[in-house]
């Protein structure tokens, strides 16, 4: 049958129409042992509580900024996030700087 496996030859349901649903990513996991002197589950670490602070910086600060657009205006708003947004660059640098060499 031209090279189809048996399995997908034999079966007419294979061929139907319907649309699949797209798989879905995996999620971040670390496999095996966790071994805090491992620089490579150290540098895990690291992006997983880098990925938390971006993620509360952009829900506070969003929501920050639409409640002040909708009705209550805040001046002062800048000095909150941008010194925030600073931090978080820092935070990216660090993460990035310490990122451990790739192994050979």
């Amino acid at each position: 049958m031209g090279g189809l496996p048996a399995a997908v030859a034999a079966d007419p349901a294979s061929f139907s129409s319907t649309p699949r649903a797209r798989p879905r990513p995996m999620p971040i996991r670390w496999y095996g042992p966790a071994d805090p002197a491992d620089p490579t589950y150290r540098h895990f670490a690291r992006i997983v509580n880098l990925t938390l602070h971006a993620m509360v910086f952009a829900a506070v600060n969003s929501g920050l900024w639409f409640v002040q657009g909708m009705r209550h205006p805040w001046p002062h708003l800048e000095w909150l996030t941008l010194p925030w947004a600073a931090l978080l660059l820092v935070h990216v640098s660090v993460v990035v700087m310490q990122r451990p060499a790739p192994e050979p």
